[in-house]
């Protein structure tokens, strides 16, 4: 396992395509006089219903096809993605698909799609029976080339001095020269024969007799190594384990009232409700346990009447955890009467029992799970040092933390926690190897549930593939993550 400073800020690329390749099993046969011609039809989930995204081609006289066209999606980790795959007998030449027999559906999310690689479900028909024996396999590979070239180069006689600029930075920089070459040259270089490149500026050679260069180029060593991606680590095996915790301190309201953050109004709504639906769905089709641990921290917990700030909303200290996202919300309800709401409000016990779990994982020398923490909270945090001391040590675990602050309170500490510009530092100094913290304020999504997810989880799988990276950690199932090369 590699050791060293903190992980370089390389972004990965955290969008890409996702190819999607459909095959049948056991169709119900249709056809009198022959067997059923299937054709498989995608259609994707807007914000104004299903639109069809492409047709694979039509398979004569099969009941177990093997559709040869592919689709190719947009994937986003931080979107719930929905998808409908839908089969018809092709009876006609015409291009409706509503006068063509229907042998049934599939809907799920890219996201559990791409968590399996390979997935084999039931088709059901309209009334959500079972279309006969019939199944559908959805088989994804990511459309990337993740080979990295890494240079060691120098230069010599150049026209100019060499500045190295921020990305970012505006300014009128002047091109010294250019020079083209392949991958297979820039690799011959070695330190005691480096491959050498004549830089040329192209102005400079038109307008003055005579010139040959403006420097020369030397590439001491080129070597191609392989950078796993998100989706490697996910088809690869790689699960992300998701806790939620809840804050319960006095600050909230008396959960009876309607002015506390708490109380569950008619609809069944409150903004912890939203905030855990909104992050919980998404993330949800990433762990193949589907069991979820919850915790609350600030309240007087029965039998004890002493407040604890790590206690399971279940009620059951050996099994803390809640099946499904729908699991977590009704342990929560249930919980919510039977607490004392009390405080202070301490993030470190929570912080600190995750880190537990994540320390344990970077024993087993792969990429097997990443742990992210989900904190709801409405105040002020009042363990301020020891919660800096403890994201600092979680921040060189394969951990992460999200914070969604509710209510009008002053989120300031949350947000210095959310460290974008400097690494944090610890009271005794420590600095942390990288920033693991992600907070928002419900407040500034609280009409968009899908904005506050997408902004709390955008930073999630280039946080996730740079930690694997950087300590060298494969994928547990190498093989089955191989991504397609461009």
């Amino acid at each position: 396992m590699a050791t060293g400073g903190p992980v370089p800020v390389v972004p990965l690329q955290c969008v890409t395509k996702v190819e999607l390749t459909i095959s049948c099993e056991n169709l119900m046969d249709m056809d009198v006089f022959s067997k059923s011609d299937p054709l498989c039809a995608l259609y994707i989930e807007s914000g104004t219903g299903w639109y069809e995204f492409g047709r694979t081609e039509m398979v004569l006289n099969c009941l177990n096809p093997r559709f040869s066209k592919k689709f190719k999606i947009d994937y986003f980790f931080e979107t719930l993605q929905k998808l409908k795959f839908c089969v018809y007998d092709i009876d006609n030449d015409t291009y409706d698909l509503g006068d063509d027999d229907f042998l049934g559906e599939l809907e799920c999310t890219l996201g559990q799609i791409v968590s399996c690689r390979r997935m084999t479900r039931p088709l059901l028909l309209k009334d959500r029976r079972t279309a006969g024996k019939g199944t559908i396999t959805i088989c994804a590979e990511e459309i990337q080339d993740n080979r990295v070239a890494h240079f060691e180069v120098s230069a010599r006689k150049l026209d100019k001095k060499v500045d190295c600029y921020d990305h970012y930075t505006n300014g009128a920089h002047s091109i010294i020269g250019s020079f083209v070459t392949t991958l297979s040259q820039l690799e011959a270089g070695t330190y005691t024969s480096p491959a050498e490149f004549a830089c040329v500026n192209r102005k400079k050679s038109e307008r003055k007799p005579g010139y040959k260069n403006s420097g020369v180029i030397c590439i001491k060593r080129c070597e191609v190594v392989k950078e796993y991606t998100f989706l490697n680590y996910i088809m690869g095996g790689c699960q992300l384990n998701f806790t939620v915790a809840i804050d319960f301190t006095a600050s909230n309201g008396d959960p009876r009232s309607p002015q506390s953050l708490h109380f569950i109004d008619p609809q069944g709504y409150n903004e912890y409700l939203a905030a855990i639906w909104a992050v919980g769905s998404v993330i949800q089709d990433y762990d193949s346990t589907k069991s979820f641990p919850a915790f609350g921290f600030g309240a007087i917990v029965p039998p004890t009447g002493t407040v604890s700030h790590e206690f399971p909303i279940n009620f059951t200290p050996d099994y803390p955890f809640c099946h499904g996202i729908e699991g977590v919300v009704s342990a929560y309800q249930q919980c919510l009467p039977v607490v004392k709401l009390y405080g202070p409000t301490c993030f470190a016990p929570i912080i600190n029992h995750v880190a537990c779990f994540a320390r344990q994982a970077m024993q087993q020398n792969t990429a097997s799970q990443y742990f992210v923490l989900l904190i709801i909270t409405d105040g002020v945090i009042t363990d301020m040092d020891q919660t800096l001391t403890a994201v600092v040590n979680a921040s060189r675990l394969p951990m992460s933390i999200i914070i969604i602050g509710v209510g009008a309170a002053d989120f300031g500490a949350m947000e210095f926690l959310d460290s974008d510009d400097k690494l944090l530092r610890s009271s005794r100094g420590d600095v942390a190897f990288r920033d693991i913290v992600q907070f928002v304020p419900f407040r500034a999504f609280k009409a968009n549930s899908i904005a506050l997810a997408q902004s709390v989880l955008a930073e999630l799988p280039d946080q996730v593939g740079r930690f694997f990276n950087f300590f060298k950690l494969k994928p547990p199932n190498e093989d089955s993550s191989q991504a397609s090369t461009l």
